[in-house]
């Protein structure tokens, strides 16, 4: 595959850009696989790359009933941190945000990662001290993070409002190296990498069931036939616990849509990503220059992945009182995606009830961050049956009561 470079794009200028090769192809689907993983987003693909670049194993397919990063991996808010509470979550989150760092080289595709700082404001008391024991918690686990003043705040984001009479700032956590990606970019950048070592992408593939026999997993049956399969990986997200009960165990998980929007372009007003947690609002500033905001999840399950006027019109609300510059803005779009949740807030990646089925799943409003810490785990997982940053979240520890509670760190929005 040609390696995109300066050099290349001025190569490929002369002869008017027609000479550049598909960046993943369309492979028919084999009747066999070592490894198929079902879904084509961000943590299925950079399972499948992980597997091949780590592990050796090639022999492997993607499917994907939709087209390629369709689910979550293109509707979320693309903020990337690492600043959890517990030792696990800040071990595969800390492996993730290092990743994302020269991601964009290992990849050999521009991700566009934007190390700009995350903000998380505390605007009550209790708030605070979540925050405070979460800063000393990750500098006992080496992660970059720390609380800082009103004062400093307002020096980091000079259009916020401190003083608010509901909300004021009392403080807030400050990672520094946290920021943002393009979401579209990570899931292409994965695709295209796992493709050149031999991986096989299938789109338009609807899986419609999966094949056990005595206890283990034989293959899938899918919208273009059956197919055979050693071992197979769920990474769905929100539909996980439809794919687990065709395979006939179910999951501690909900199902829930995540809304958010962008507004009008604007010039730059915002170069850091703020978190108001208590106001269930976040924003940041893209590229192109909407103010990209999003709030928390809906209170009861489903499957939409349209937005609602009345959780929009909440966190705008509360947002503007934090920052009342926004406040005369147009909204260009909403949207909605599916995520689920599990009851501590943290993920599962796990071996299935059914011998050789693997599962990543419960990211909840958080998956964007972990997505290549997610993959180097999972890839390990399937590869040796074992992974030190896999093993503290095995769907065994709900039942052990080994619970992993993130449910101050995760925040409310993601």
């Amino acid at each position: 595959m040609k390696r995109y470079s300066a050099f290349a794009v001025a190569k490929e200028a002369l002869g008017y850009h027609q000479g550049w090769e598909r960046a993943w192809g369309a492979p028919e689907m084999k009747s066999e696989y070592d490894v198929i993983i079902i879904g084509a987003g961000g943590h299925g693909l950079a399972t499948a790359y992980y597997l091949a670049k780590n592990h050796g194993v090639t022999n492997v397919a993607v499917i994907e009933k939709g087209w390629l990063g369709g689910g979550n991996t293109g509707r979320n808010t693309t903020i990337i941190r690492s600043n959890y509470l517990q030792d696990a979550s800040t071990a595969i989150f800390e492996k993730s945000r290092s990743l994302y760092e020269d991601l964009s080289q290992q990849l050999n595709f521009n991700i566009m990662f934007s190390p700009r700082g995350v903000l998380m404001l505390a605007q009550t008391e209790h708030e605070l001290r979540a925050w405070k024991r979460t800063a000393h918690a990750n500098r006992i686990a080496g992660v970059p993070s720390e609380m800082v003043t009103p004062e400093k705040v307002k020096q980091i984001c000079p259009i916020i409002e401190t003083a608010g009479p509901r909300y004021p700032v009392l403080g807030a956590l400050w990672q520094a190296r946290g920021g943002t990606a393009r979401h579209d970019a990570v899931a292409w950048g994965y695709a295209r990498a796992a493709a050149e070592m031999g991986v096989d992408i299938i789109q338009r593939c609807e899986v419609t069931g999966v094949d056990v026999v005595n206890g283990a997993v034989t293959g899938l049956q899918t919208s273009k036939g059956p197919v055979k399969a050693k071992k197979v990986a769920m990474v769905v997200a929100g539909h996980s616990g439809v794919v687990a009960d065709m395979a006939g165990f179910r999951l501690p998980v909900e199902s829930v849509a995540l809304q958010a929007l962008v507004s009008e372009p604007i010039k730059p007003l915002l170069d850091i990503v703020v978190m108001a947690n208590t106001v269930h609002g976040y924003m940041s500033q893209s590229d192109k220059g909407e103010m990209v905001i999003g709030g928390g999840a809906d209170s009861y399950n489903n499957y939409t992945q349209r937005g609602s006027f009345h959780h929009i019109e909440e966190t705008v609300r509360a947002l503007k009182e934090t920052f009342p510059v926004i406040g005369r803005l147009k909204m260009l779009r909403q949207w909605g995606g599916i995520v689920d949740m599990t009851g501590d807030r943290s993920p599962i990646i796990s071996k299935a009830p059914v011998e050789g089925m693997f599962i990543n799943c419960g990211w909840g409003t958080g998956g964007f961050k972990a997505i290549p810490g997610s993959g180097w785990a999972t890839a390990g997982l399937i590869a040796n049956g074992t992974d030190p940053m896999a093993d503290p979240f095995t769907l065994g520890r709900f039942t052990e009561g080994r619970m992993i509670d993130e449910s101050v760190a995760a925040a409310v929005a993601h």
